[in-house]
């Protein structure tokens, strides 16, 4: 993913109001960040405890969406939808988001399993176990890499289908 600035993410929230947008509170280290390891950027607002933000490249640009984690948890343990690990080292919880456009503002939302934290980047470059024989680890990685930016890019598809 290609670096971005405070102003380009607050610009790139499709689904946000103006006040959200002003509100928004960037994570501690965005300075530091290592934007060739990201698929997507993705973070928890400090300030705000269930308030999450997304942003996915699309047609090179890039596309953001504020989300809200729901109050409950899961009762068993999900698999994340975007990185489809199954030995996660962190928890995987519902986010909802509005749609954008009409739709959001009628109230139509979408929901996601998804990385609490965001670690999905993380995640889909450890080298998997080797399967059988001659298994290819790192080409089994790489399509993890390419299945992650699918799965994100589609879902910012889905929440911008409608504007």
């Amino acid at each position: 993913m290609r670096p971005l600035t405070d102003a380009q993410i607050r610009a790139s929230l499709i689904n946000a109001s103006r006040s959200e947008r002003k509100n928004l509170t960037l994570p501690a280290g965005f300075d530091d960040l290592d934007w060739s390891r990201l698929d997507y950027f993705g973070f928890r607002d400090p300030k705000l405890a269930r308030v999450a933000y997304v942003v996915v490249e699309l047609d090179g640009e890039p596309v953001g969406m504020l989300l809200r984690r729901t109050e409950s948890r899961p009762r068993t343990r999900p698999q994340c939808s975007w990185c489809n690990d199954i030995h996660l080292p962190n928890e995987v919880v519902m986010y909802s988001t509005k749609r954008a456009g009409e739709a959001g503002r009628r109230g139509d939302t979408i929901g996601i399993l998804v990385c609490e934290d965001f670690e999905c980047s993380q995640n889909v470059r450890k080298l998997p176990p080797s399967a059988y024989l001659g298994f290819d680890r790192e080409a089994a990685r790489d399509r993890r890499i390419e299945s992650l930016r699918a799965s994100a890019e589609g879902f910012a598809r889905e929440v911008r289908s409608s504007m």
